[in-house]
């Protein structure tokens, strides 16, 4: 099977609800999903559950390993589980076949030849200006950080927050081309966000590089991790998109 017949089978797999609803559950836990656990928030039984999580690592869609129980080690921890990961493989489909990936490297490529710096200075500069354009589309009377995360999902950045309060980003929607040209996407990233953030008028709000496996290269944190509002009214060290 070629890879645009694969890609559609895979993505036409998800069309059935049961296994869509498995996928994004999967796709949403920041760790290994095991079955049960798939099957109660689904609310399926297990063997279901089995069934259509098997069948979604045979797709490509995820992918599967072994882990026992946590806290549970030696000889009588048990059986090691089967858990469900989302599989770092990208499908697209697009009828007719279209190129933008490539377009996308060859301009990547040709600003990474400019030793001058002035093709990286115009980018930035553009996905600042794209940043800012964003903020202008936010829904007013909620907080910045709201606000931050709530477009950066819209975008397919997969905003979620650690256990310390920072904002990370599971997804980087240029994953294939950051693999080439890292420094470039990232840096492409960072000011994209940096203009998100000016034009909520959010100056608690930072956004800095912190890259790890996984995830995108950018953290977003704010001074006062704990302010939030969503009445349209400023809690100190936070802002909101009122502009009130």
């Amino acid at each position: 099977m070629d890879g645009d017949q694969s890609s559609l089978t895979a993505v036409s797999s998800l069309e059935d609800p049961v296994r869509a609803r498995l996928y994004q559950i999967v796709s949403a836990s920041p760790e290994p999903t095991g079955r049960d656990e798939a099957a109660a928030a689904a609310g399926i039984g297990r063997p279901l559950a089995a069934y259509h999580l098997d069948r979604l690592v045979e797709l490509g869609l995820l992918t599967a390993s072994y882990q026992r129980p946590q806290g549970r080690t030696g000889p009588g921890a048990g059986r090691p589980a089967k858990v469900y990961s989302r599989s770092d493989r990208e499908f697209a489909v697009t009828v007719p076949a279209r190129e933008y990936e490539l377009a996308a490297r060859l301009l990547a490529a040709a600003v990474e030849r400019d030793t001058a710096g002035r093709s990286r200075t115009a980018l930035h500069h553009a996905a600042r200006q794209h940043g800012a354009n964003l903020a202008g589309q936010s829904r007013p009377g909620v907080s910045a950080r709201q606000a931050v995360q709530a477009t950066l999902a819209g975008h397919g950045f997969e905003p979620c927050r650690d256990k310390d309060g920072t904002i990370r980003l599971r997804n980087c929607p240029f994953h294939q081309l950051a693999a080439l040209h890292t420094d470039l996407v990232c840096g492409m990233n960072l000011a994209l966000i940096d203009g998100l953030i000016d034009g909520l008028g959010a100056p608690a709000v930072h956004a800095y590089l912190d890259p790890g496996p996984g995830r995108c290269c950018v953290a977003i944190t704010t001074k006062d991790l704990a302010a939030e509002t969503t009445t349209g009214e400023t809690t100190e060290g936070e802002t909101t998109t009122g502009w009130s």
